[in-house]
């Protein structure tokens, strides 16, 4: 039995969102070195900080903004010993919400401190500024303890010039994945240059990739069969939109491919042909590039079209 892999996976993406104009003005305040809140209606009229678009007891629209302090107040915190990639710091800190000056509310960041025993509630702190300033959240680069005396306000109410509309955030997970032993099987015959499916014992249909076990009658499968490496295509796409880090040019077609052998689709990118001549029941293989351990794409056999009845249980 072949090894169980396992390896690093990294799920990453760039998220984009744009503003309404409470957040605008609160990021851009930030660029500026103003921290806004915005007041609630009501009789409590409460200072929200951050700010937030509708009052979240009364979910009336809120729109005014009030200038708030740098400095506040430690309400509580958690010691970080070892700070990860993209925390704020890169020595261990303190998690710490703060209720600044003026407001009602805390903000969660980071607290540059010495150590745990140097943080406590009630600590005052102040915010230190990121020396480069574009209109985010880490325009705060941290907090930082403070005992001096209050700091004189401005007065802005949320007019700046050029205001933000809109962030881009990196998304980022980190795993460590293992296929199991069925996949593990699959990708070591990959290797090969060998398409290996499993087959169920109850129902006899054949899965590839392999699961380890029958999607319709939940039973383990463990015989294993070897399929393709020709199949035919079954449903397909056309991407116009190039993705990034993705070195292919649009347009080009992903589609759902029912390898010779297979009760199952899987998909690939069909290659070798002009993308508006790709169709239902054309018959491709396999095609591997030097020294890949997985099909790159896959291309027309020059066989004639499957008949819609082969494959039509598989769309």
């Amino acid at each position: 039995m072949p090894d169980v892999l396992k390896a690093p996976l990294v799920v990453e993406f760039p998220f984009t969102r744009s503003l309404g104009p409470v957040q605008s003005a609160f990021l851009t305040g930030l660029r500026e070195r103003v921290v806004l809140g915005v007041r609630t209606g009501g009789d409590d009229g409460r200072v929200l900080v951050p700010p937030v678009e509708y009052d979240p007891v009364t979910a009336e629209e809120l729109h005014d903004l009030v200038e708030v302090a740098p400095t506040g107040t430690v309400t509580t915190w958690a010691w970080n010993p070892a700070p990860r990639r993209g925390q704020p710091l890169s020595t261990p800190f303190a998690w710490v919400l703060v209720r600044l000056d003026g407001a009602d509310t805390a903000l969660l960041h980071a607290l540059d401190a010495p150590g745990p025993d140097a943080v406590h509630t009630g600590l005052r702190v102040r915010v230190r500024w990121a020396a480069e300033r574009v209109g985010a959240i880490t325009d705060i680069a941290c907090f930082e303890p403070y005992d001096g005396e209050a700091v004189q306000l401005k007065g802005n109410t949320g007019q700046f010039e050029n205001p933000v509309t809109g962030i881009v955030a990196p998304a980022r997970l980190d795993y460590t994945y293992s296929p199991g032993r069925a996949q593990s099987a699959y990708i070591h015959a990959l290797g090969d240059r060998r398409m290996v499916a499993e087959r169920c014992p109850s129902c006899r249909k054949v899965y590839v990739p392999p699961r380890g076990a029958c999607p319709t009658c939940g039973v383990a499968t463990a015989e294993q069969v070897e399929v393709g490496p020709r199949g035919t295509v079954t449903t397909f796409c056309i991407v116009n939109i190039k993705a990034k880090n993705l070195d292919i040019e649009v347009p080009y077609v992903y589609g759902h491919i029912a390898l010779d052998g297979a009760d199952l689709a899987l998909h690939g990118r069909i290659a070798g042909i002009p993308y508006d001549q790709v169709r239902m029941g054309l018959r491709v293989e396999a095609v591997w590039t030097e020294g890949s351990r997985y099909p790159d794409h896959y291309r027309p056999t020059g066989e004639p079209d499957a008949e819609y009845d082969t494959y039509k249980e598989l769309l």
